[in-house]
Parts: C-alpha cells; sequence; structure tokens
C-alpha cells in the first residue's frame, strides 16, 4: 500500500461525507451555507448552490475514493478513511450549529 492511498483514503471520507448535507438541504429546497455565500461558510447559499456543491463534493470523493482502492481486506485504510468521516462530521456539527441564529 502506497502512502498516498491512506491520504486519499482520508480525503475521500471527508468529500463524501461534506456532500451529504448540502445534497438534502439542496434538494429539499433549503438554504444553507456553503464556501460560496457570503460571509463565506456563513451566510446561506441558494438550494441549487448546495446542489452543484454536494456533486462537487461526490466527484472528488469518488476520485478519491478510486485512488486510494479501498477494498474490505484492508483494514487500516477503511478506518482512515472511517476517520475522515468522523472529522468532518464533528467539524461539521460544531461549525453549523449557529447557522439559524445568525
Amino acid at each position: 500500500m502506497e502512502w498516498y492511498q491512506y491520504i486519499a483514503a482520508f480525503f475521500a471520507g471527508v468529500f463524501l461525507t461534506n456532500a451529504i448535507p448540502h445534497f438534502v438541504h439542496g434538494i429539499a429546497g433549503n438554504k444553507f451555507p456553503t464556501p460560496f455565500a457570503k460571509p463565506p461558510g456563513k451566510g446561506l447559499s441558494s438550494p441549487t448552490v448546495n446542489v452543484v456543491w454536494a456533486l462537487f463534493n461526490l466527484l472528488i470523493g469518488y476520485t478519491l475514493l478510486s485512488v486510494s482502492k479501498i477494498n474490505s481486506s484492508n483494514v487500516p485504510l477503511i478506518l482512515i478513511f472511517f476517520l475522515g468521516m468522523a472529522v468532518i462530521s464533528i467539524m461539521s456539527s460544531i461549525g453549523f450549529q449557529k447557522k439559524d441564529k445568525e
């Protein structure tokens, strides 16, 4: 296993997990923060921007997943993938908890 496959697995988890809230909010017709809002990450972007951002995250995440060559026999790689998911999930839960209060 090459070193870059572990990095790709971590960021595949990050990008694929980050796609979920943007996609769900977007297809539900709700505004949600994106990097394109004003201020970035705090202001609310349109549902369409969220869907496009989610699709971009899915594309990058899928590409990184392919590069990492994750399979069920490589437990350390799977753990790194889930670590990426955990990191972005916790960061998002902290960062977005004030989105409706601003």
